[in-house]
């Protein structure tokens, strides 16, 4: 991990520096908008899981605005191979709306964490 591109923010504070790596930055931080940074670290732990599971990135483009247009659209393609309960968790650390990204307690609740657990 690499700090230098993390911020620190407050319990129930919003953010609006972007921070991190193209390629694992969430819609809303890659919009300008103000995002809560809980929801956007599960947006870059969905782009890790997604990498461990398939060995690739879901979105990536050596054309930088090629790349945010995909990341703003949520347009990735699960493998076949990938378990259905994969499958569902990573759809749901990746929805482009941050509002209806699950949560923590989503995810310990998820059945691929139950399986996995």
């Amino acid at each position: 991990m690499d700090f230098g591109l993390s911020n620190t923010y407050q319990k129930n504070e919003m953010l609006k520096t972007a921070s991190g790596s193209p390629c694992y930055a969430s819609p809303e931080m890659i919009a300008g908008l103000q995002y809560d940074p809980l929801k956007a670290d599960i947006w870059s732990s969905g782009i890790i899981l997604f990498a461990l599971l398939c060995g690739y990135l879901p979105f990536d483009d050596p054309d930088t605005q090629t790349l945010y247009n995909k990341i703003m659209r949520g347009d990735f393609e699960i493998p076949s191979y990938v378990s259905k309960e994969a499958r569902s968790l990573l759809n749901g650390m990746l929805n482009v709306n941050p509002s209806k990204r699950m949560s923590v307690a989503e995810i310990r609740a998820s059945e691929f964490h139950a399986k996995h657990n």
